[in-house]
C-alpha cells in the first residue's frame, strides 16, 4: 500500500500538531507553556485511582500453543498486554532506539531542518495528540509515513543511510508482526482472516494504513507538573510500542485498580488495543486508555508503530459478533471519518458513533464536549 492512505487522512486531522517548539534539553524551569495545572490536568487525573504496583501486564509468549487464549484474555481484561518471542530481532530493536536517540540528540536548529509543515504529517515536531488539550507535553516527535528520506536527508545530508536502512528494516519487521498479531486477534474473537474481507491471508490488510513514531521524554524540571503524554486511547486499530529501559507508560485499569505502571520487560514488545479494534469486537476488546509520565533524571525514548485500516472500509461491528443477545454499539464508520470525530471530541468520539441509545450526533447532545 501507499503511505497515502494514512497521509490523506493524518493530514486532515493530524495526531500531533505543532505547539511552539521548546528546546526540551535546555530548560530549566518548567515554562508556563508546559505546566499542567489541576484544571489542565483534569482528564488524567479524574480517571481515578492511584498507580497500582500490584498488578502486572500480561506478558505473552507467541509461542505458546494457549497465545490465542492469553491474548483474549488480556484484551478483555487490560486491552493491552507484552509480548515475547516476536521473532523481531533483538539487534534490530537496539539499532531503531540507537537511531532515534542520534535523532532527538541534534541540536534544535538541525532538527528543525526536518520539521512538519503545518499541513504536513512526516518529520519533527513537539508532540500533541489532540487540540482538547491547551498545555503542551514534555516531549518531541518524529513521525515517519512511508519513507524515511526526505526527512533524513535534511537531518544528515552525507550520512543519511544508515538511518533510513534501520527505519525500513524495522518497519518490514513491524508490517509483519502486525499481520501476525491481526491473524490472532481474530482468531481470539472467533472469527476467521476469511471471514474479514479486507484482511488477505496472514492477517495483512490490504492497503494497509500505517507509521512509524518516534517520541523523546527529556528530563523535567518538575515532573509533578508536566505530562509526557495525556492520557488517551490510540484511534487505530492496534499499536506495537518499544521503550527504552526507563519506565513511563501507564495504562488504566477499572475495577478499582487506576494506573499501573508498565515495567519494560527484557525483549518484550508491548501491543495496544486501539479504538477501531474496540469497534471491530463489538466492544469486547478494550481500547487501552495509556499516558506517559516523564522523570526529573532519565531520559526515555518509545518507537510506535501505528496500524490502521484500508481507507475506503468503513469499520463496524464484524457480523459475526453481532446477534439478537448482542446486538452492534457503533455505527460502521471509515478510519478518515472517525479521526475527524477523535479530532473534535477526543475521549466522547465512540459515544457520538454509539448505537446504544440510538445513532447520536455529538452536535446535537450537550453531554458530549
Amino acid at each position: 500500500m501507499s503511505s497515502s492512505v494514512l497521509s490523506d487522512a493524518f493530514r486532515t486531522h493530524p495526531l500531533n500538531l505543532n505547539h511552539k517548539v521548546v528546546d526540551l534539553s535546555s530548560v530549566e524551569i518548567l515554562p508556563d507553556s508546559h505546566a499542567w495545572t489541576s484544571e489542565a490536568n483534569k482528564y488524567s487525573s479524574s480517571c481515578g485511582g492511584d498507580i497500582s504496583r500490584l498488578e502486572s501486564i500480561p506478558i505473552i509468549n507467541l509461542k505458546d500453543e494457549n497465545a490465542m487464549e492469553l491474548i483474549r484474555l488480556a484484551c478483555t481484561t487490560w486491552g493491552v498486554f507484552q509480548i515475547v518471542n516476536h521473532n523481531v530481532p533483538k539487534n534490530l530493536v537496539d539499532e531503531v532506539e540507537l537511531a532515534g536517540e542520534k535523532l532527538f540528540s541534534l541540536p534544535m536548529d538541525r532538527k528543525l531542518m526536518a520539521e512538519r509543515t503545518p499541513n504536513g504529517v512526516s518529520g519533527y515536531g513537539m508532540a500533541r495528540i489532540s487540540s482538547f488539550f491547551s498545555k503542551s507535553m514534555w516531549s518531541e516527535g518524529f513521525t515517519i509515513v512511508g519513507s524515511p528520506l526526505e526527512h533524513a536527508a535534511k537531518l544528515w545530508p552525507h550520512d543519511y543511510h544508515n538511518f533510513c536502512n534501520t527505519i525500513e528494516e524495522y518497519q518490514k519487521e513491524m508490517k509483519n508482526l502486525a499481520s501476525r498479531l491481526m491473524g490472532l486477534i481474530l482468531g481470539s474473537l472467533g472469527v476467521t482472516e476469511d471471514d474479514v474481507k479486507w484482511v488477505e491471508p496472514k492477517g495483512e490488510l490490504k492497503e494497509r494504513g500505517a507509521a512509524l513514531q518516534l517520541n523523546s521524554y527529556p528530563p523535567c524540571p518538575d515532573p509533578d507538573k508536566a505530562m509526557g503524554m495525556a492520557a488517551h486511547t490510540d484511534s487505530t486499530i492496534l499499536n506495537i510500542l518499544h521503550q527504552s529501559n526507563t519506565s513511563g507508560l501507564q495504562v488504566f485499569r477499572g475495577d478499582g485498580i487506576g494506573w499501573v505502571t508498565l515495567q519494560p520487560h527484557p525483549g518484550a514488545l508491548i501491543v495496544v488495543i486501539g479504538d477501531l479494534m474496540h469497534i471491530l469486537s463489538n466492544g469486547s476488546y478494550l481500547n487501552a486508555l495509556h499516558r506517559a509520565v516523564v522523570n526529573q533524571t532519565q531520559h526515555r525514548l518509545s518507537v510506535v508503530y501505528l496500524h490502521g485500516p484500508p481507507s475506503s472500509v468503513k469499520m463496524g461491528p464484524l457480523p459475526q459478533l453481532v446477534d439478537s443477545n448482542h446486538p452492534p454499539l457503533y455505527r460502521p464508520i471509515t478510519w478518515n471519518e472517525y479521526l475527524g470525530i477523535k479530532a473534535q471530541y477526543f475521549d466522547k468520539a465512540l459515544t457520538t458513533i454509539s448505537l446504544a441509545n440510538g445513532f447520536m450526533n455529538a452536535d446535537d447532545d450537550d453531554s458530549v464536549k
